[in-house]
């Protein structure tokens, strides 16, 4: 949520040898078009724009990955029977108890209301190698290797997904749908996670008992730049059941 395509640019390297890979920006994300929710919940929309794109592509069942909100609408694209696979990365919509919900809406707003006040400070934390890793340290357990250039344009794109981050935090999405045994799912989760905690994968666990769960040792809740050669490993893994 609030985070662009360029996110996956880590690992981007490692899949395409084997894989021909998509990467999108959400609705009201990145450089995609503002988000429409007409009346629906935000995540309902985004996922009703996943499938819309899966056809204008003419992609039936594609290999379908995501993390946070992307692993959720990952998951719904498997629930609705238009994934082939699915691979989900810390994924939202597993809470333990309220007060995880109320955390990560609390921390996203914080983030955004941050960011628009102190905007120039921010911009110039990211732009400097020995501080760009702090304005994600939420976010990724190794901010070290986050580069300022990276830094620098995922705080910019955050504040410009304002719209469809508040949309999205208005209601309390629960993932509660049924995925076909047919469709493989793998869940990762980062052994860091502070956003998401580790503990929420008990739960998916329990309401997805034919996924495989795949620990993410030393990761965060964006794991992709801590650790690219696992994370590029569990998508192939997955995506190749």
């Amino acid at each position: 949520m609030g985070h662009r395509r360029q996110a996956w640019q880590p690992v981007l390297d490692l899949l395409t040898p084997h894989r021909t890979v998509i990467m999108v920006d959400l609705p009201g994300h990145g450089d995609s078009p503002p988000l429409r929710t007409e009346g629906r919940a935000a995540i309902r929309a985004i996922a009703d724009e996943i499938v819309a794109f899966f056809d204008a592509l003419g992609l039936d069942r594609p290999h379908v990955a995501g993390n946070s909100l992307g692993g959720a609408l990952a998951l719904a694209a498997g629930a609705r029977g238009r994934a082939a696979t699915v691979t989900a990365l810390s994924p939202a919509g597993f809470w333990a108890n309220p007060w995880q919900y109320g955390y990560a809406r609390a921390a996203f707003r914080f983030a955004q209301r941050a960011g628009a006040v102190g905007r120039p400070q921010i911009l110039a934390l990211a732009r400097i190698p020995l501080t760009c890793g702090l304005t994600q340290a939420a976010f990724v357990a190794r901010p070290s290797n986050i580069t300022p250039e990276h830094a620098t344009a995922d705080a910019l794109a955050f504040l410009r997904a304002r719209d469809a981050v508040y949309a999205i935090l208005a209601d309390r999405e629960t993932f509660t749908d049924t995925i076909p045994v047919g469709v493989p799912v793998t869940i990762g989760w980062g052994t860091r996670d502070r956003m998401l905690p580790p503990s929420q994968a008990r739960v998916a666990m329990r309401r997805l008992p034919h996924a495989r769960f795949v620990p993410l040792p030393g990761c965060g809740h964006v794991p992709m730049t801590d650790d690219p050669v696992l994370v590029a490993s569990v998508l192939l893994d997955g995506s190749g059941r």
